[in-house]
This record gives C-alpha cells, structure tokens and sequence, in this order.
C-alpha cells in the first residue's frame, strides 16, 4: 500500500503555483494613472459577458446620476486623498462623489461640467484596452490596496505596505507636503521641511514624517533569491517613483536598477535585455491621469504588450495592467475594509499572457498585494508579510494547461512611435 501512495504522490497534479513557477519567466507591471473601473471600461463586450460595470451612479442627495462621456484628455482633476474616500465612501453607501472637489486645469470647454465626477471616458479613445480586456483576463474585483492618491499607492505595489518602517503601525496616507514643487521632489532626496500625513490604526492622520522610509521590499526579495529586476520611470524624485521613498534603495547600489526613461523598456525587450521582473511606470503624457495626458495612454501599453506579443518573450511572461488609483472617478461597488487604510476603490486590471484566460471576467477580489504575491510565488521568493500575505494568487486569471498564440493589438501608435518621440515630458504636479 505504501508503495501504491508513493506512486500516485509522484504524478499527483500540479499546483497553480508549480505550473506558473515552470511557465512564468518575466512579469511586467505597467502601472497607469487615477482611474475608476466604471470611468475607464464602459465597454458593452465586458458588460455583456458579465463584467460589473454601472453606468449610473448615486450622489449624496440620493440622486441617480447617468455617467457622461468625455475625452481621455480632459481639463479638470478630482480630489482623491483619503478624506475623499471618506467622502464618497460613505460607510459603504458609495454616495460621495458629487462632494469631492474639482480643480480645473484649463478654461473652455465648460469646467467644471455638470456631475463632473460622474464621467467615463470615450470608449474610442481606449479601444487598445477594451481589446485587451476583452480577450484576455478583466478584473472587474481589482482594488487599489490603500485609500488614497498616488504617493502610497507606488509604494503599495513594490512593497505592499506604505508604513515608514517594519514594524509600524502607521501608513503614509497621503501626497507629501510643505516644500515647493513637491510633485517632482520627494521621498528620500526632498527638501527637509517636506512630509506626509500619517494614518494611525484608528483612522486619524495625527502625526507626520519626513517621506523617506526603510523597510523590506519585493526588490529585496529578489535580490536574494538572485533574481533580476528593473524599475522603468521618468524622473528619480517624484511621488510616481517609489524606490526613491526608499532609504537603502534610493542610496544604495540597487538604484542602478531604476531607469529614468520609461521607454527603454521597449528597446529591452526587442534587444533580448528583459529583466525578469518589470515595473513600468509612464511619463506623464501617456499616463492617462486626468488634466494632463496625452490621449496616448492606450497605444502606449498597446506598445508594450505588442514587443512583447510578437518576440520570444510571448512565450513566458504575465503582463499586469493596472491603474494606481481611483482618481476621484465614481465608482459603485464598495471596497472591503480590512483596517483603517485599506482597501481603496476599484482600479481596472487586464492579465494578459500566452496562459491567462480568454474572454474571462475575474470576479475575485485581488489588490496591488495579490500581484506582489503571484511574484512571491512565481520566484520562490517568501513573503514581505504585509498586503501580500493575506492576498490572493490570481490563480483564477491563468490557465497553464492552454497556451495561446498572440494577436497583434491595433492602436493609433506603435513603439517606434514612442521611442522616438520628442515631445518635452509633463511636469508631475498633481497625484
């Protein structure tokens, strides 16, 4: 009988874990900028194959407001700190929205229009990520991990946390404060008199710090495991570039490894230079944050996954498409709460890669932790023991027994397109 049970043990299945480690050799996260999954995916495909998409949302007069559209490229920004996830949070009522302020960047047209924070974008001008999501795997059960804007949010996704250290109980809840141009210089190289709020267990944000923190990352994990990485964005010192709020990161020799020019990621890949784990961070025109893109957001990820689809790199690499906040956007569907900071609001997420699943709708709750995991997992690397270790796997997302050839994604334009383009790059003055 012991014999029996050591030969079933030997062809038992494997696990999504064991499959991903022998399929997966590279993941990319391409981190975009400040939108709701009602905002950004009004997509009748998704809608009609099950995805959670409202097209109208409630305001605090208990008033059914019909989501507007507009363009990628509008002129005005939404309040979105964490008092203004109180706001429209509501105790789960998601009634808020209409109470959070508006800064217009421009005059004409109309600014701010009408229920302004009741728009979703012009589904035209996304169609790339329509065609992504439709095809591969759309998460419309993604959560940002923090509730708030931008700052914690980069730190969220390379370390699961935004406590300044390891065994804090506080999170930094906001955008850094009290130096001038704090946008394009913060964390570890800002001015001294800059800082950030502090959210304590109980919710208040009575205490703030200089916003420079010293705690493991996933960066440290892979280190140690030997295992190479690259963290792809505009400029060292902004509040989209999290190594830099990273005291032995920042200082030490792992920042060789952050690349102030996001588009080298597309000549790593045609030049066989991939790292096996990516994080992508975009300048601000193609970052699809309001008030300031482009409109070039959707080719510019179209971009990427395209190097990738169509080289040898298709073959074993996860691509992670998320959004690091809310924006502001009016959402319906209430987070989870799992302590005073976690989680946020809805951001959207495409999984694609050879063995993610086709035309598939994940209604699983995932969060910026459940991407550090599927790392975790993939490299054998243990747990940084914070959003991570209680997250999910994105096991629902893949399919390791079925690998799918690539299609090529149409957009308006391509990588060679970006990597010569000569347009001067956006000041970051907003989360």
């Amino acid at each position: 009988m012991k014999r029996v049970v050591s030969v079933l043990l030997l062809f038992a299945p494997l696990t999504t874990a064991q499959l991903n480690a022998q399929k997966i050799q590279h993941v990319i996260v391409i981190f975009q900028e400040n939108r709701s999954t009602d905002n950004m995916f009004q997509d009748p495909v998704l809608v009609a194959e099950g995805a959670d998409i409202a097209s109208s949302g409630l305001n605090s007069k208990g008033q059914i407001i019909k989501l507007q559209p507009q363009p990628l490229r509008n002129n005005y920004d939404i309040a979105h700190g964490h008092n203004s996830f109180e706001l429209m949070y509501d105790n789960g009522k998601m009634d808020g929205a209409d109470q959070l302020a508006i800064t217009c960047r421009s005059g004409p047209p109309k600014c701010p229009p009408a229920a302004a924070q009741f728009k979703y974008v012009n589904p035209a001008e996304v169609a790339p990520y329509f065609q992504l999501a439709e095809q591969y795997t759309f998460a419309d059960r993604m959560f940002q991990t923090n509730q708030g804007p931008s700052f914690p949010a980069h730190q969220f996704i390379i370390s699961g946390t935004s406590a300044p250290f390891e065994t804090s109980d506080l999170f930094a809840a906001e955008n850094p404060l009290g130096a001038p141009d704090t946008g394009d210089d913060t964390g570890c190289t800002s001015p001294v008199k800059e800082y950030v709020e502090m959210i304590d267990p109980v919710g208040n944000e009575s205490s703030r710090m200089y916003p420079c923190f010293e705690h493991t990352t996933l960066f440290d994990l892979l280190d140690a495991k030997g295992v190479s990485w690259r963290y792809y964005t505009e400029s060292a010192n902004t509040i989209w570039t999290g190594p830099n709020a990273i005291k032995h990161i920042r200082f030490g020799e792992d920042w060789n490894n952050v690349i102030l020019n996001p588009k080298q990621v597309l000549s790593d890949i045609s030049g066989f230079q991939l790292p096996a784990v990516s994080w992508v961070i975009p300048n601000g025109a193609e970052s699809d944050h309001p008030s300031f893109n482009l409109g070039t957001g959707p080719s510019w990820v179209a971009s990427i996954v395209n190097a990738v689809g169509n080289s040898p790199y298709w073959s074993d690499t996860a691509i992670f498409i998320t959004w690091d906040d809310w924006g502001g956007w009016y959402d319906h569907v209430a987070p989870p709460i799992y302590d005073s900071y976690e989680y946020g609001f809805r951001v959207p997420m495409i999984v694609v890669s050879a063995y993610a699943r086709q035309h598939y709708i994940s209604h699983v709750d995932h969060d910026f932790g459940s991407i550090l995991k599927f790392i975790e997992e993939k490299f054998d690397l243990g747990s940084l023991g914070f959003a991570d270790s209680r997250a999910d796997n994105l096991s629902d997302c893949f399919d390791f027994t079925k690998r799918h050839s690539f299609r090529t994604i149409p957009a308006p334009y391509d990588a060679n397109y970006f990597l010569h383009d000569k347009t001067p790059p956006i000041p970051l003055d907003d989360d």
